[in-house]
C-alpha cells in the first residue's frame, strides 16, 4: 500500500475536489480543517432524443484544472503552500479512454442513463442476476458501470478494436481525473468506487473474474484498486504549481460524506437529502448482504483495512417539495414547507405517497404510481404540503427500518446533511417518526470534506481525533408519543401497500 505518513508537514493547506454530476467544485481547506473558499464550474449536460445522458469527459478535467486556479487565487493564499489534493466523485458515471494517448473514446455514460437495460435484461434471463448480486453486492442494474462498459465495447466500434488490442482504460470519474493529472502516469481508482462497478467482489476485494466475464469486460480495461488514503500519484496541475503534490484522498461522494460525518464506527448512519434520498450505514469490517432491498458496498480501505456498509436509494424526497412548487403551485419557495406543515392540522390522515417513477428502496416497485390518501372535507393546501413533508421522512424511516431488520444494530442517530435539512418541521418529524436524534452539520459539503478530512489525516496534516472539531452541528430529538408514532406509522404502510 503506497500512503504518505509521518509528522505534521510545513504546507497547511488542502486543495479537495468534489467532481458532482451537474458540476465541479473546488475547495481550499486550512489546518484546523476549515473551508477557507470555493469555486464552482458547471459543466454541460448531454441528453439526446433517446433520453441518454452523457458528460464531456474533456471539459470536466479542464474544469478541475480551472476550478483549482479559481479557488487559490479567491482564498490568496500562497500556492506553494498546498500539501496535498483530495478527490470526491460522482459515482457509477464511466469514462472511457486510450490508455496510451489519455484521448477519450466516447463521452462518458453518466449514471442516470439507462441505455444499457437490454444488455442488463439479457443478462437477466441468462440467469447471472443473483450470481452478480452475491458478489458485487448490487442488484443487477444498466445504472452500474458493468452494463455501461458493456453497451460501449458492443456499440463503439473503435472501443471494441481498443479493447481487444489491450489500448483500452475504463475507470469512474476518480480514475479519469487521477490518469489526467498525473499525466497518465497512474490508473487507479479506490475501494469505495470500484464496489459500485458491479465488477468488484466485495469479499475478495478483486476484480472478479467471473463478473467481468458475463458482462464481456476485460479486466486489463480496469483501473488498479487502492485504499482511499493511498497516494494516487503525484500532480503539479499542468505547471500551475511550482512543485508537484500528492493526490492521497479519494472518495466516492456518498462515501465521502459518510466519512464527513465521523460516521466512521459500526452503527454509524448518514442521510443525504437530495433531489431523491441516499441513506447509507456502516456495518463494520463483515459484509452485511440485505434481505429488504439494500445494497452493500464497501465504505472505503484506510490503513490496509476495508469497511462495509448497507445502502438504500430512494428517487422522490427532496423533489417532492420541487413538485410542490413547480407543478401544483403550492407554495412559492421550499421554505414556506416548514411554516405550512407546522401550521396545517396535526391530526389530518393525508398520506402523499410520491412514487412518480416507481417506488425505490427498500420496495423496488417500479410500476408503482403516486397517491394521495385519507383526505377529508377540512383538508387544505397547508395540509398537502405537511404530507408532503412528512412522506420524505416515512422513506427514509422505511430504508432505517430495513437495515436495523438486516443489521440487529441499535441506531440512535442520523447524521443528515442537504438543503431539506433546513425545513425545521421535516427534521423535528424526522426524528419523531424515526425514534432518533438528528444532527445537522453547519456546513453544506460533506462529500469534500470527508475525502479532504481523509487526505489530511493520511499525510499527517490533520489529529484524527480532533478534526471533526472544525464542525459545528444543531441537533433535534424525539418528541412524539410511543402510540402517536405507531398510529402514523400504521397509516403509511396502509397507504403504501396499495401500491404494492
Amino acid at each position: 500500500m503506497e500512503t504518505l505518513k509521518g509528522g505534521k508537514m510545513n504546507t497547511p493547506y488542502i486543495l479537495g475536489i468534489d467532481q458532482s454530476t451537474q458540476g465541479t467544485k473546488a475547495i481550499i481547506f486550512d489546518d484546523s480543517g476549515t473551508i477557507l473558499a470555493r469555486c464552482d464550474l458547471p459543466h454541460k449536460q448531454i441528453v439526446n432524443e433517446w433520453g441518454w445522458v452523457s458528460h464531456d469527459q474533456d471539459e470536466i478535467y479542464r474544469n478541475v484544472i480551472s476550478a483549482s486556479k479559481n479557488v487559490i487565487e479567491k482564498a490568496g493564499i500562497d500556492k506553494n503552500k498546498i500539501c496535498c489534493m483530495s478527490i470526491s466523485n460522482q459515482r457509477e458515471t464511466t469514462a472511457v479512454w486510450d490508455k496510451k494517448t489519455g484521448r477519450p473514446l466516447n463521452h462518458a455514460v453518466v449514471w442516470q442513463c439507462n441505455r444499457a437495460k437490454d444488455i442488463c435484461l439479457e443478462i437477466e434471463k441468462a440467469g447471472f442476476g443473483d450470481t452478480i448480486a452475491a458478489k458485487s453486492g448490487l442488484q443487477l442494474s444498466p445504472y452500474y458501470p458493468a452494463g455501461k462498459m458493456a453497451w460501449l465495447i458492443r456499440n463503439i466500434p473503435e472501443i471494441h478494436n481498443k479493447a481487444g488490442a489491450r489500448e483500452l482504460a475504463f475507470g469512474t470519474m476518480d480514475s479519469w481525473l487521477i490518469y489526467k493529472l498525473t499525466g497518465g502516469g497512474q490508473f487507479k481508482t479506490d475501494y469505495s468506487n470500484a464496489s459500485r462497478t458491479q465488477l468488484f467482489s466485495i469479499r475478495e476485494l478483486k476484480w472478479d473474474e467471473e463478473l467481468c466475464g458475463i458482462f464481456g469486460i476485460p479486466a486489463d480495461t480496469l483501473p488498479k484498486v487502492c485504499d482511499s488514503d493511498s497516494l494516487f500519484g503525484e500532480t503539479d496541475l499542468e505547471g500551475y504549481l511550482n512543485q508537484a503534490i500528492p493526490i492521497c484522498g479519494v472518495l466516492g461522494d456518498s462515501h465521502g460524506a459518510l466519512f464527513g460525518h465521523n460516521c466512521r464506527r459500526e452503527g454509524n448512519i448518514k442521510v443525504t437529502y437530495g433531489t431523491g434520498s441516499s441513506v447509507m450505514l456502516h456495518t463494520g469490517d463483515i459484509p452485511v448482504f440485505s434481505r429488504h432491498g439494500l445494497s452493500t458496498s464497501l465504505a472505503w480501505g484506510i490503513g490496509g483495512k476495508v469497511s462495509y456498509v448497507l445502502e438504500g436509494n430512494i428517487n422522490y424526497t427532496g423533489a417532492v417539495i420541487s413538485w410542490l412548487k413547480e407543478d401544483m403551485g403550492l407554495i412559492r419557495t421550499a421554505q414556506e414547507t416548514s411554516e405550512l406543515a407546522m401550521e396545517a392540522n396535526a391530526n389530518d390522515r393525508t398520506y402523499l405517497v410520491p412514487a412518480f417513477t416507481g417506488l425505490g428502496a427498500p420496495y423496488w416497485k417500479s410500476d408503482a404510481h403516486a397517491i394521495i390518501t385519507g383526505m377529508n372535507r377540512s383538508t387544505g393546501r397547508a395540509e398537502l404540503v405537511k404530507a408532503a413533508c412528512d412522506c420524505i421522512a416515512y422513506q427514509i424511516n422505511d430504508v432505517v427500518e430495513a437495515m436495523r431488520n438486516d443489521t440487529g444494530l441499535h441506531i440512535k442517530e442520523l447524521c443528515v446533511d442537504g438543503g431539506p435539512t433546513k425545513n425545521e418541521y421535516l427534521m423535528q418529524f424526522q426524528s419523531d417518526i424515526s425514534n432518533v436524534s438528528v444532527k445537522i452539520p453547519d456546513s453544506e459539503e460533506l462529500s469534500a470534506i470527508g475525502a479532504a478530512y481523509l487526505a489530511g489525516i493520511s499525510t499527517g496534516i490533520y489529529d484524527d481525533s480532533s478534526i471533526y472539531n472544525a464542525i459545528s452541528y444543531r441537533f433535534y430529538e424525539n418528541t412524539m408519543e410511543v402510540r402517536k408514532r405507531n398510529e402514523k406509522l400504521k397509516g403509511w404502510k396502509m397507504a403504501v401497500n396499495m401500491l404494492l
